[in-house]
C-alpha cells in the first residue's frame, strides 16, 4: 500500500500533505511554487509510492466554483498525462484556509509564524487529506 498525497492548489502556491504509507494519518509535507508543481510531484513520485492524489475543489458558500478552478483543471489534465496510473480524487475545501489559521493559532506559534502563507497551504492541504481518510473510512 502506498502513500495518498493532497493537494491545495493556488495561484502562486501549493500547499502539499501526504498518509503514511498505511494510509491512516494525515501530514503536512511542503509547500511548493506552483510552477514547480509538476516538477517536485515527479521527483517525490521516483522516490516515493503514491497510490492516489487528492486535489481540493475550491467552492465559495454557494457551492459556486471558484476562479482557480480553471487553473486545477489544467493541472489535472497535465497530471493525468504524465501520471496516467495515478487515480485522482477532488474533495471540497470550503473553509480548509480558515480552519488552517486557526489551528495554527491554537499552536502556540508567534504571530509572525502564524501569517507565513505557505504554512497555512500545508496545513489546509492535511485538512484536506484528514478529511478524506474519514470519509473513506
Amino acid at each position: 500500500m502506498g502513500q495518498i498525497l493532497a493537494i491545495d492548489y493556488g495561484k502562486a502556491r501549493t500547499g502539499i500533505a501526504v498518509t503514511d504509507d498505511m494510509q491512516i494519518i494525515a501530514s503536512g509535507l511542503t509547500t511548493v511554487e506552483t510552477l514547480k508543481l509538476m516538477d517536485f510531484l515527479k521527483k517525490y513520485f521516483s522516490e516515493n509510492q503514491v497510490d492516489e492524489i487528492v486535489v481540493g475543489l475550491p467552492t465559495d458558500l454557494k457551492g459556486n466554483m471558484s476562479d482557480i478552478e480553471t487553473e486545477i483543471q489544467k493541472f489535472i489534465s497535465n497530471f493525468e498525462k504524465e501520471f496516467p496510473d495515478k487515480k485522482i480524487n477532488r474533495l471540497d475545501e470550503r473553509f480548509t484556509s480558515k480552519m488552517a489559521s486557526f489551528f495554527i493559532s491554537q499552536s502556540g506559534k508567534n504571530k509572525k509564524q502564524r501569517q507565513e502563507k505557505g504554512l497555512i497551504d500545508k496545513v489546509s492541504a492535511t485538512i484536506i487529506l484528514q478529511n478524506f481518510l474519514e470519509q473513506k473510512r
